[in-house]
């Protein structure tokens, strides 16, 4: 099964609370179920101003 990064760029994303974080990533699994069922969540990686989403 092939791996994908995909970087976000968010100013300010390691000090985002939990809850926000959360929030951000129940977005992007939304538009991922839309594009097909097979692509699948595996981890992110937050730094100071980036989210670095496993799939």
């Amino acid at each position: 099964m092939p791996k994908y990064v995909i970087e976000r760029e968010i100013p300010g994303a390691g000090k985002l609370t939990a809850e926000q974080l959360k929030a951000i990533s129940q977005t992007s699994c939304g538009v991922l179920s839309k594009m097909g069922p097979q692509i699948q969540w595996v981890q992110s990686y937050v730094t100071t101003d980036k989210i670095y989403c496993i799939y």
